[in-house]
């Protein structure tokens, strides 16, 4: 029996992604295959409903769990709240509770140098990630008081070191650090734990920004003094399962991911 055997998570931006060479290439989906090695009942979400088709059938089969696909964008021009709210009841209706809420999707316009980026450029990164986190963790709030669950959300050292053409990302990824901060002082008694994790992990997206972006890949994004980038579900995934396990409750903090270890910051 797993870590998680039959707890409930949902996890925003879950879409199957893979590196050049195979292996995992997307946050979500590292994270979405360490909590199904632990047995958790899934509830992924994402804009691309083939990402997500890929995932729900690979986890399945691999992992014998049950995962829930739902296509969810909370973006500038939807109705938000109604978005989340699908969510929420689909997620209720299907296994009865939530346990662990992740909040790890964001799209933005990376690379673009604050002074030409636009209105909405900026909102894509605010509503994609900071805005959704807001709606997400309302939401499930009654849900995660009765189960004293756990909340995990995701920043970036794009916001802690001010990188380069990440203007949007930063403001956002930085906002959701300090809703985070005041989430878990109010939520504390409730029993949530709230955390947030910094990580720089080697993904497709950050394949596609070498690319794309080559001298602000240059700039920006410096191998950790462990030699390598973190691996999206062994290093990344493991940790949040980590955090959900019941040996971790009631300790809230930050976790960094950014240099090559890893430690907890009250």
């Amino acid at each position: 029996m797993g870590f998680l055997q039959g707890k409930t998570a949902i996890i925003t931006g879950a879409g199957r992604a893979v590196l050049n060479d195979g292996k995992c290439g997307s946050i979500g989906y590292g994270i979405a295959t360490a909590y199904a090695k632990e047995g958790a009942n899934l509830v992924i979400t994402g804009r691309n409903v083939k990402k997500l088709e890929d995932a729900k059938e690979e986890l399945e089969r691999l992992y014998k769990i049950q995962v829930l696909l739902i296509q969810a964008d909370v973006n500038e021009s939807a109705d938000n709240e109604a978005v989340v709210a699908n969510v929420i009841k689909q997620t209720v209706d299907t296994f009865g509770g939530i346990d662990v809420l992740i909040n790890n999707a964001q799209a933005s316009a990376s690379g673009v140098p604050l002074a030409e980026h636009t209105t909405d450029q900026f909102n894509l990164a605010m509503y994609s990630g900071l805005y959704a986190t807001f709606y997400y963790m309302k939401a499930c709030y009654p849900y995660l008081a009765k189960s004293q669950g756990t909340v995990i959300n995701f920043a970036s050292g794009a916001g802690l070191f001010g990188n380069f053409g990440q203007c949007a990302y930063a403001a956002a990824k930085e906002g959701i650090r300090g809703l985070s901060r005041v989430a878990a002082t109010e939520w504390a008694k409730d029993g949530i734990n709230v955390n947030i994790i910094c990580p720089l992990a080697w993904t497709s997206q950050l394949e596609q920004f070498e690319k794309a972006y080559p001298d602000a890949f240059k700039a920006n994004v410096k191998t950790p003094p462990a030699g390598h980038f973190g691996d999206a579900e062994l290093e990344i995934g493991r940790v949040c399962v980590q955090i959900a396990s019941p040996d971790f409750k009631y300790m809230t903090g930050e976790t960094i991911t950014l240099e090559g270890g890893m430690g907890l910051r009250p």
